[in-house]
């Protein structure tokens, strides 16, 4: 080929054909990299909601019914239980109440109750103490057996008296949190722990606890580090997508 200034310029008076518009690729690279993008964003957020899930390790408390558990409504140093009236509580690792692990043993009074004849002037309490299971147990920590008891105590004693008569020592946080029963935990007080059971020292102890195991009204568990759903997440990628392939297809109109 010849040199550029040596190649034959067009004829006078001949018409230049010019190329026509180019298909316009910008908008739909753009289009295929904010795509790319929100996968990404969706993927590393549920991921990291998963990851981050974690629970709390503490003492639950219960009230037997029959033949079930019914979690707690109230911390046990506000129940003031009937005469014939069964108490439970369990450790463990749970999110929340509807996660929390009941009692292992069945709330039977009359078994539990069998050796406590009724007294004037008094009353009688089933308890079942559940330490739960070595899953559950702080690092270094062996949970002891379970155990019951039939506490006797004064007609308007709480809970929390039945069992301080029955379960000494009890170690209490702040708040009024039951954070161990007889010694166990050693340490320790409704802290949270990841996914794989460790601690977690940034948590806040008993932040999202459910009165079941505080003596104060109520407890929050927004902080169970679940993170955004999945549902809400693909809603909003899906109307960012609608709205960038509107711009798309107004653009090309205009083209």
């Amino acid at each position: 080929m010849p040199p550029a200034a040596a190649r034959p310029g067009p004829r006078p008076g001949a018409q230049t054909q010019r190329p026509g518009p180019r298909p316009a690729r910008g908008p739909a690279l753009a289009l295929a990299a904010l795509l790319a993008a929100l996968l990404a964003a969706v993927t590393v957020v549920l991921g990291s909601g998963t990851a981050q899930a974690a629970g709390y390790r503490y003492w639950s408390f219960w009230e037997g019914s029959g033949t079930t558990w019914t979690y707690a409504t109230q911390g046990p140093s506000l129940v003031r239980p009937d005469d014939g009236s069964v108490q439970g509580f369990r450790f463990a690792v749970s999110e929340d109440s509807q996660d929390a692990a009941k009692p292992r043993h069945a709330p039977d009074f009359a078994e539990i109750c069998r050796d406590t004849p009724a007294k004037g002037g008094t009353k009688r309490v089933a308890l079942v103490i559940d330490p739960g299971t070595a899953a559950d147990a702080p690092d270094g920590e062996t949970p002891p057996p379970s155990r019951t008891a039939c506490a006797r105590v004064a007609t308007d004693a709480s809970t929390a008296e039945a069992l301080a008569s029955v379960a000494k020592p009890l170690r209490y946080g702040n708040d009024a949190l039951l954070c161990a029963i007889t010694r166990y935990p050693a340490s320790g007080c409704g802290e949270q722990v990841s996914g794989n059971g460790h601690r977690d020292s940034a948590a806040s102890p008993g932040a999202s606890l459910s009165p079941g195991v505080s003596s104060s009204d109520s407890a929050s568990s927004s902080d169970s580090g679940g993170g955004p759903s999945a549902g809400l997440l693909v809603g909003v990628a899906a109307v960012l997508v609608l709205g960038v392939a509107g711009v798309l297809r107004a653009r090309r109109r205009r083209g």
